[in-house]
């Protein structure tokens, strides 16, 4: 069986990629390795920006569902020392032009927006092939195999389309994120829920910091930041929520305990997310009927960016489709030939921002940035 426009991951670019084709009449079909749309959780909050995801959900024409979905409030900013007392409180006033949302809830309207079949799920891509004219045959855990016309791997980090195009593999940069989740929190934690106010909190030091984020529903989510080796992070027994807990938390060892609160008494076993990237400035040649993006094209450090460049990506490509319908090559030098400078770009950034975060001058190298960007 063949599709003339084959995605291949029901994350944010993708579904961007699909809703802006759908808007602009041309069909695609997205695969997806979930069973189900509610198989997992979507992570925590992102901050939309102006510039790109803000930009893409209008090209999607999604606008008005975005702004009912926005965590009012959530655009505040703590930046605490390791004993709680406050660095930098910016509150949320609206100018920020950030607003927050849950990727669950963002991928929730990006999924409604859709007619129903254009996702397949349960669909794992094992395997992916040329076939010749610009064609490629994947195939699925299942067994089953698709031809398609145009194939574009929105599959993340680990993307199985990827080897198509480069020889490029993601890299342990080093830094490990540790997630954890607090319930309830006014009741149950004030002190902690206090001390990280409304929005975001900063708790950094060289090498290793405590930022959590507000969400809806009483909830603190959290990343443990600490720059560690590999093997380091191998030696904590993560299957072990409550020994694994206190071996992150005896890295805070001296720090206030309603911060350490964040580690010790999370609600959900805590999930080590050690980061890796792409080599800055990831590109390709161009290979006929294939492209990538989002972090299948360009995973960079963790800044903010990374949902908003996957958006972008996505209505950027659907744009270039829709604007050469019939000469698909076309349309891909056209997107990549914007994607590549814009993505060496963000490199050089995300870079810096987890510099910011836990290199030498932290945290007052990122307060120093914060205000910057208030001025």
């Amino acid at each position: 069986m063949a599709t003339p426009i084959t995605i291949v991951g029901a994350g944010l670019g993708g579904l961007t990629l699909a809703r802006v084709l759908h808007v602009h009449g041309i069909p695609a079909t997205v695969y997806e390795a979930d069973p189900s749309a509610e198989a997992r959780t979507q992570g925590g909050q992102l901050d939309i920006h102006e510039d790109d995801g803000q930009r893409a959900l209008a090209e999607a024409g999604l606008t008005d569902e975005f702004r009912a979905i926005i965590h009012e409030g959530a655009e505040a900013l703590r930046m605490l020392d390791r004993d709680g007392a406050v660095l930098l409180d910016d509150p949320a006033d609206g100018t920020q032009g950030r607003p927050e949302v849950l990727r669950g809830d963002l991928r929730r309207i990006l999924l409604g927006s859709l007619p129903d079949g254009v996702v397949r799920w349960g669909r794992k891509v094992t395997g992916v092939r040329p076939v010749g004219d610009g064609r490629h045959e994947l195939a699925f855990a299942d067994g089953s195999t698709v031809t398609s016309g145009l194939l574009v791997g929105a599959d993340g980090a680990w993307s199985k389309i990827r080897p198509l195009l480069s020889d490029a593999e993601p890299e342990y940069i080093g830094t490990t994120f540790i997630e954890t989740y607090l319930y309830d929190v006014d009741e149950r934690h004030p002190a902690t829920a206090e001390a990280v106010g409304d929005g975001a909190m900063y708790a950094l030091t060289p090498g290793k910091g405590i930022v959590a984020h507000r969400e809806a529903g009483n909830i603190l989510h959290t990343y443990i930041e600490l720059n560690r080796s590999a093997e380091w992070i191998a030696g904590i027994d993560f299957t072990d929520p409550a020994t694994a807990s206190a071996q992150v938390a005896a890295e805070f060892d001296g720090w206030a305990p309603h911060l350490t609160a964040l580690i010790t008494e999370g609600g959900t076993a805590p999930v080590a997310r050690m980061i890796h990237t792409l080599p800055d400035g990831h590109r390709w040649d161009r290979v006929p009927g294939v492209t990538l993006l989002g972090d299948a094209a360009h995973l960079m450090p963790p800044s903010g960016d990374g949902a908003n460049l996957a958006m972008l990506d996505g209505a950027e490509l659907g744009r270039a489709i829709a604007a050469h319908p019939d000469d698909i090559e076309a349309a891909l030098a056209v997107y990549e030939e914007a994607l590549f400078p814009r993505s060496e770009s963000f490199y050089a950034d995300a870079h810096e921002i987890l510099d910011l975060c836990l290199g030498d001058r932290a945290p007052f190298g990122l307060i120093d940035f914060f205000r910057g960007a208030s001025d």
